[in-house]
């Protein structure tokens, strides 16, 4: 029995390590598209830009453990698609590798802005060379234009802050990480970036990219106009499914899988990471995760499936972000329309607790700091689901 994962990452590794784990004995393949052995990307954002971490040290295992697990590793090798009638994916280079067994592994990568491809000094974030290109250009004094306030653009702001670089924000929606935070604590963690110095343009976009060879200014769909040493982009991802346009897979935003995140429709192949979109028993619809923790969990669902076993994944997502030098953390999802209740702190403290849901169903808990109330109320969110007693009145 063959076990190919095409994608050697995080979500592509745990299921590899998963299945070792469970006794299995038969052969494993792992493709990665990148040169290095697989490493931690969440890092790339926050320690490698300060310097706090260099590239040899994002390993997601050492060098001995990745011998131990007896893979047939592949790495610099990109799948070019896939036909699941002949079990085979087709490489770049023309070869075709057979499965019996195949995991869907490749990940997401950061959508770009038309047209300023050959622009120096404007960088998307998702490999060490990217990040390291940034770090270089993060020098205070220099101004710093990051395009999109999602986690990925919170993060670099802060990062950028650190090193005491002027940052300003781009920020699409009325307060930045609308889409995790919602519209209350979204506009509470924007005000904690302006306290630290990032000036935040909300409610814009940017228009325009101007330069000869590197970036010089960045024009915003109100007019204005920004001059910039260096930008990033940081709009959101796509998960890497191009490979698979033709192969029959149900494609929609990801793979679509049901709740043992085995592809719809193709017995023996399965999906895990960012590139998956499964039927949240949880929630009773189809979800897509680009958290570090999530690709992790699905690693283990899929290797027991795989083993034979029965399993579901039904977890309570989950992520966090490090600015200014404190953690911030959310389980759950947050609606738009949730109400918002802080257990611990307000809407002027950096430190909080708060809870979001609608009803009388708790839907998420989010802290700033406070490690130790975050996990009494995350018990309760992945528990029973309901308002704890001390916020009826909210």
């Amino acid at each position: 029995m063959h076990t190919l994962i095409v994608g050697a990452s995080l979500g592509g590794l745990r299921t590899a390590q998963a299945l070792r784990g469970r006794g299995w004995t038969d052969k494993i393949t792992l493709l990665g598209a990148e040169p290095r052995p697989p490493y931690d990307r969440t890092p790339l954002s926050k320690e490698v830009l300060l310097g706090k971490r260099s590239p040899e040290q994002l390993g997601l295992v050492p060098a001995r453990v990745l011998q131990e697990l007896d893979l047939e590793l592949h790495l610099g090798t990109s799948a070019a698609g896939l036909d699941p009638a002949s079990g085979t994916v087709v490489l770049q280079d023309g070869r075709r590798v057979g499965y019996d067994t195949l995991v869907i592994a490749t990940g997401s990568v950061p959508r770009s802005l038309p047209g300023t491809e050959n622009l120096t000094g404007l960088r998307v974030l998702r490999t060490v060379e990217d990040a390291l290109a940034i770090k270089a250009r993060l020098v205070a004094g220099t101004s710093v234009v990051v395009i999109g306030g999602g986690f990925v653009g919170a993060e670099v702001a802060s990062a950028a802050r650190e090193t005491g670089a002027a940052v300003t924000v781009v920020a699409p929606g009325p307060a930045m990480m609308l889409r995790v935070l919602g519209p209350v604590l979204g506009s509470h963690m924007t005000a904690v970036h302006r306290k630290h110095g990032v000036r935040v343009r909300s409610s814009v976009f940017v228009a325009g990219v101007s330069g000869q060879d590197r970036v010089e200014a960045l024009t915003l769909s109100d007019g204005s106009c920004i001059p910039a040493d260096s930008a990033v982009i940081g709009i959101g991802a796509v998960p890497c499914t191009d490979w698979l346009e033709d192969s029959g897979l149900r494609l929609r935003d990801g793979v679509v899988c049901d709740e043992r995140l085995r592809a719809v429709g193709a017995e023996n192949i399965y999906a895990v990471g960012d590139v998956a979109r499964w039927r949240n028993p949880r929630y009773g619809e189809l979800v897509r995760v680009e958290h570090w923790t999530n690709a992790g969990e699905q690693a283990r669902v899929v290797a027991a499936n795989i083993a034979g076993e029965s399993a579901v994944h039904d977890a309570v997502p989950y992520v966090w972000s490090d600015q200014f030098g404190v953690r911030l953390q959310i389980a759950g999802r947050i609606g738009a329309d949730d109400a918002v209740h802080y257990v611990l702190g307000g809407p002027e403290t950096e430190r909080f607790v708060a809870l979001a849901g609608h009803g009388d169903r708790l839907n998420a808990v989010v802290a700033r700091g406070e490690v130790r109330e975050f996990l009494r109320y995350r018990g309760l969110l992945v528990g029973n689901g309901t308002w704890p007693d001390d916020t009826v009145e909210r």
